[in-house]
């Protein structure tokens, strides 16, 4: 698409004319773009512990595509080019406080050291120091948003915990070029309830914003629990209030996967995938019921059936949680967490610390090796700005992936003809003749909907293997769920649920390799539900999966020259997700609200 043309003849502040040549026109029928929202910077207290001393300056420069220096010692940067949008979301409590420990001019320090008094100690993000730190977040984004070629979000972590150490962590992202003097953090508050009410009167000052719940799976079942923060019973305010607030939810990340759990789906034969099964910072483990996004999706028909509102009504992306200024998705170019504490493949628990020692003391015993080199957020926005990015995340037409570029598309309607998949006009008139995802479809005199999927693979990913659609309903006042293959690489999906053949894609293990004959580069279908109901609510959303190919943990043993540990996968299959289409039964359809 050409670049826009500036004619004659007025003057311009300086900066706008760079910013206008970089900006294309927008494009009606939507750009593929991926970003990270979820990246800590040496501003984050437990990212300075572990000697990260990067700054949110170079966290973008990072994004951008420049090489960064790791605590470790080695440079370090994207290899599949440099991301369309970046948030640093360095943890809003303590903001500027560890590096007061370390600096001998602050008052802290003295405070702090032999003969100090710490209750009396002014605490940096307390002060003007924390502040400081603040304006520096905001002021960094500001430096490097460049529409229509690099886009940022003033953003931080608002890092809450339950009563059991089950993690209600949420990212909050800004639209604007301003924020709030200071953010609302936790120790303001624990209770996310008290986030949206504070989110709530900022919007209404003008500072739209929203949050992003991130890694459930160790939040211990209290995510999606079905009761408010103080054991209140929830009702249609609490649904209204957290949907407005918390529009999608981060479903993959360094700390595994939250899409799903075998306890949870055990008829799903993808749902074991990159489980990190602990709660956050310990070794206790993490209850898998109401920590998982599929079993609240499940949860919000129930209640949608029963009470008349659904508070899970979100979209979904994937980010990386990184701790060193900067995530490396791909698997063979995976430098863990956080600094120090998983900087060298010993420390990540993949290569041995002493290849004689037992079985049972030669790997470092810490839970880093269930680490996933993950993720990243899609959007299908009109150009790459802040309003359009961030009007995509708010309409939920967002998607997530494992750290692979995949492209994923999926619409339902109910009069697209045969021929849908293969038009070249296919996506304008899958969003003029129904609902993209993210977006709900209302019932049509019984007719049943017909869904466009398609998907484009990452062209440094492995080829595509299979597209599938999840579905969930509720059923004689039960919710139940059914994976479907709807497309695939080699052959025709049969069975009941229809299942794709396998297309022999395989891995060398002595050098990671794979074939690039098996699998494809695109998978497109028109698929029609066969168990349609049109009296029964449901959800539907996509999951499109890679062919087979080396973990991070392997490619660590490889380049060491060891065998892989034996106890962890050598291989996976880097998928994507996208957002859901609800359908809404005809009951509700005549006071429906979006």
């Amino acid at each position: 698409m050409p670049k826009t043309a500036l004619v004659c003849c007025t003057a311009l502040v300086p900066g706008l004319l760079a910013a206008a040549e970089n900006t294309d026109p927008p494009n009606p029928r939507r750009n593929a773009y991926f970003g990270d929202l979820h990246v800590h910077t040496g501003y984050s207290y437990d990212a300075y512990l572990f000697g990260v001393r990067t700054d949110p300056e170079r966290a973008y420069r990072f994004a951008r595509g420049e090489p960064i220096q790791h605590t470790n010692g080695f440079r370090f940067q994207l290899r599949t080019g440099p991301l369309d949008f970046l948030a640093v979301t360095d943890h809003g409590a303590f903001l500027a406080d560890t590096p007061a420990i370390d600096d001998p001019d602050n008052p802290f320090f003295a405070a702090i050291g032999p003969g100090g008094d710490p209750s009396t100690a002014p605490r940096p993000s307390d002060t003007g120091d924390g502040r400081s730190a603040w304006q520096e977040i905001v002021d960094a984004a500001g430096r490097h948003n460049d529409p229509g070629s690099f886009t940022t979000f003033i953003g931080y972590e608002y890092t809450a915990f339950s009563d059991d150490r089950g993690n209600l962590h949420r990212n909050v992202i800004f639209r604007g070029d301003t924020a709030p003097p200071r953010p609302f953090t936790a120790n303001d508050s624990h209770n996310p309830e008290d986030l949206w009410r504070w989110l709530d009167a900022r919007r209404a000052e003008g500072f739209e914003a929203l949050a992003i719940p991130h890694n459930s799976n160790g939040s211990n079942g209290q995510m999606f629990r079905l009761e408010r923060f103080d054991g209140g019973a929830l009702d249609a305010a609490y649904a209204e209030q957290r949907n407005r607030n918390e529009p999608l939810v981060e479903v993959t990340q360094i700390k595994g996967t939250s899409d799903t759990h075998p306890l949870l789906s055990p008829n799903d034969e993808w749902a074991d995938f990159e489980i990190y099964a602990f709660r956050v910072g310990t070794t206790l483990p993490s209850q898998a019921p109401g920590s998982y996004v599929r079993q609240a999706y499940l949860n919000g028909l129930v209640l949608e059936e029963t009470r008349g509102f659904n508070p899970f009504r979100f979209g979904l992306i994937g980010s990386t949680d990184s701790h060193n200024a900067g995530g490396t998705t791909a698997e063979s170019n995976f430098h863990g967490k956080i600094g120090t504490g998983d900087g060298t493949p010993e420390r990540r628990g993949s290569v041995p610390l002493d290849p004689a020692a037992t079985p049972d003391r030669r790997y470092a015993r810490n839970n880093n090796r269930y680490y996933s080199a993950s993720g990243l957020t899609g959007v299908w926005a009109e150009q790459n700005t802040r309003d359009a990015i961030y009007d995509s995340l708010r309409r939920k037409e967002t998607f997530a992936t494992t750290g692979s570029r995949i492209r994923v598309r999926f619409f339902a309607g109910y009069d697209y003809p045969d021929d849908l998949a293969s038009d070249q006009e296919m996506v304008e008139k899958a969003y003029d003749g129904g609902v993209p995802m993210g977006g709900d479809l209302l019932a049509s005199a019984g007719r049943s909907p017909r869904f466009l999927v398609w998907a484009v693979r990452d062209k440094d990913g492995a080829p595509l293997q299979r597209l599938q659609v999840v579905k969930g309903w509720v059923e004689d006042g039960e919710a139940r769920e059914r994976v479907a293959d709807i497309a695939c690489s080699d052959g025709f999906p049969s069975g009941s649920p229809p299942r794709c053949p396998d297309n022999g894609a395989t891995v060398d293990l002595s050098d990671c390799s794979f074939p690039q004959h098996a699998g494809a580069a695109e998978l497109s279908a028109l698929w029609l539900d066969p168990g349609f109901d049109p009296a029964q609510r449901a959800f539907y959303y996509v999951r499109v999966l890679e062919n087979p190919t080396c973990r991070w943990s392997t490619w660590d043993a490889l380049r060491a020259g060891v065998e892989p540990r034996p106890d962890l996968p050598a291989t996976l299959q880097e998928r994507a997700w996208s957002s859901p289409i609800w359908y809404v039964p005809s009951l509700d359809s005549a006071n429906y609200r979006q």
